[in-house]
This record gives structure tokens, C-alpha cells and sequence, in this order.
């Protein structure tokens, strides 16, 4: 059995963090592990993963550039660390896939990591489910998402966009959390609709049942999703159920398709944004000038679908049938 255990310290200006014991993959009724990283080894697996290097800003007016360097993405300790730090960098504006040719460069005033399994692997229904600790800091976006690895209903937001884990400002105040800490809510939420400025969302915040600053310790989120069905938990708890009635695509492929566009695989990332739209307009405003340096670190991706119901993947989610 593979185990951690680990006392991090200052390490991305964080205190240190309770011991980590953590062991492999448990079988959980119907679900079969297809796809993992435990990020047990000294570097990134560069066969589930790309990192991303751009530095336009996500489309949200974020500042930072994503980069391919060891000060941004590092696996260490048994964990994947994306690190966030306060410097100039000059990078190439827009990834790949949404890149003009030539491809702009662009300056940040902030770099950090962004790694995604686009072009490497994806899934049509299943239990996404990961072992994160997110940072706390005004201006800090952490995220654990997923986008269409083919964009058969459009562009964005006609394929969709599943945000499973999404932390803002977390510890900046906060006039409606409870409890003393502050901002203390994870963000989940769906986007969806026609394009932009007709694009639609749902969203909803969680805070854990102590209250406390999720960014204190490593938390477990999953997501089981099935045909016209979406459930969020946060360490076992259920917090947040959608069905396909809550989401829709403006695209005419998805005219007679109820459950569209979450009907289509996915591929799933992991970044720290610093600053943008959602973070600077909320909380404490803007960027805290001592909020680097900063990381998310993931203990285990790990993603499962249901062996005996593939096609919908309902089978293995309590309180479904899979006729259904």
C-alpha cells in the first residue's frame, strides 16, 4: 500500500499542513477505476498530461501567464504542487487550440501552472473524484474542471463546461459566510446556453459542515455524473444535484437531445488563476499585494465509470436504475 506522510512547511508561503496518510484506490460498488494519477514520482507524467502555456487571461482578465517550468508545476512529496509567484513573463498569449497564426505574445505580471488531459484522455459519464488542498488569499482562483474534448454542439458554452471545484478569495472577508474565518465557500457550477452574451450558468457555494477554511487541509470532491444527471459531494456529503432540466445548448444538434451538451466526453484540468473577474470584483476587491506566493496541491486524481451500465452510466449512482 502506498502511503504519505508528510509535513509540508512555508512551502508557496503556506503553513504547514496536517499529516497526509493515504492509500491506493478503494473498489466502491459498480465503479471501475479506468484512469489515475496518484502523483507519487518526482515529475509531471507527460502521458496524461499537458500543461498549458498561455498567458491571455482565460477570457476573465486573470494576470497570470501559465508556464511549463518547474517553478509553476512541480510534483514532489506525493503531491502535484501549481504555484503561483509575483514576476514578469513574457509567453505566448493563447494555447493552442484558440491560438491565431502567428500566435501573439503576451506580458503577465504573475505566472503560475495549468495542466489539462486534452488530446491525451476524456469520458463520457463517470465518478470524477480528487484529493485537493486549495490556497486561501484575495485574488487566488484555484480550479479542478472539465471541457468538451470535442466541441460537437459549438464552441463556448453550446459543449458545455463542468467546474467541480472552483476557490475564490478563500479567508478575504466575507459579510455573508458563516463562522469567523471569512470567505469560506467552494464554488461548483455548469456553464451552458448560447454564446456569449447569451450564455448561461448554474452555480452553487459549500462551506464545510465545521465552517472552517477549506484551504486549512486537503478535502475530497466528487462529482458522479450520468446520462441527464449530475451529483457534487464534498468528502461523502452531497451537496449539489442537477438534472438535465437545469441545462441546455442553443445549438441545433441539440434540438430533439434533452440531455445535451453534457452528453459527450470530457477531459479534465487543474489550475491557479491569479486575479480576473470572479476574484477582484468579490471579497476584499482586486489583488492582495502579498498573495503569492501561493499553490494548489492535489494528492490523487483518480476517475471511475460504471461497468455495467457504460452507455449511461446511472447504474452505479444510489437511488437510480439503470432503465431509467
Amino acid at each position: 500500500m502506498r502511503s504519505k506522510l508528510v509535513l509540508l512547511f512555508a512551502m508557496a508561503g503556506m503553513s504547514a499542513c496536517t499529516t497526509v496518510n493515504t492509500g491506493p484506490p478503494v473498489p466502491q460498488a459498480g465503479w471501475s477505476l479506468v484512469w489515475s494519477d496518484e502523483f507519487s514520482g518526482t515529475e509531471l507524467n507527460r502521458e496524461k498530461w499537458r500543461p498549458e502555456e498561455s498567458c491571455w487571461g482565460g477570457g476573465n482578465h486573470e494576470r497570470q501567464c501559465y508556464t511549463d517550468r518547474p517553478q509553476n508545476i512541480r510534483v514532489a512529496e506525493g503531491f502535484l504542487h501549481l504555484m503561483a509567484r509575483k514576476e514578469p513573463f513574457t509567453g505566448p498569449d493563447r494555447p493552442p487550440e484558440i491560438a491565431d497564426n502567428p500566435n501573439g505574445q503576451k506580458t503577465q505580471e504573475y505566472t503560475s501552472g495549468k495542466i489539462r488531459t486534452l488530446g491525451l484522455a476524456s469520458w463520457k459519464y463517470g465518478k470524477i473524484e480528487f484529493r485537493a488542498k486549495p490556497p486561501k488569499g484575495q485574488g487566488t482562483w484555484p480550479a479542478v474542471w472539465m471541457m468538451p474534448a470535442d466541441n460537437k454542439y459549438g464552441g463556448w458554452p453550446r459543449s458545455g463546461e463542468i467546474d467541480i471545484l472552483e476557490g475564490v478569495n478563500l479567508g478575504a472577508s466575507c459579510e455573508t459566510c458563516k463562522g469567523d474565518v471569512g470567505e469560506n465557500r467552494m464554488i461548483s457550477a455548469l456553464h451552458f446556453g448560447d454564446y456569449a452574451p447569451n450564455n448561461r450558468f448554474k452555480d452553487t457555494r459549500v462551506a464545510l459542515p465545521s465552517n472552517a477554511l477549506p484551504s486549512d487541509d486537503f478535502h475530497i470532491w466528487t462529482l458522479e455524473w450520468g446520462e441527464g444527471l449530475m451529483r457534487f459531494y464534498l468528502d461523502g456529503r452531497k451537496y449539489w444535484e442537477l438534472t438535465h432540466a437545469d441545462w441546455d445548448s442553443a445549438s441545433p444538434l441539440a434540438k430533439s437531445n434533452p440531455v445535451a451538451p453534457f452528453d459527450q466526453p470530457f477531459y479534465i484540468m487543474a489550475n491557479l488563476a491569479i486575479g480576473g473577474g470572479l476574484s477582484e470584483k468579490n471579497n476584499d476587491k482586486g489583488v492582495a499585494p502579498d498573495v503569492t506566493p501561493a499553490a494548489l496541491l492535489i494528492d490523487w486524481i483518480r476517475i471511475y465509470q460504471c461497468s455495467e451500465d457504460k452507455d449511461k452510466g446511472l447504474a452505479c449512482m444510489q437511488g437510480v436504475n439503470k432503465g431509467n
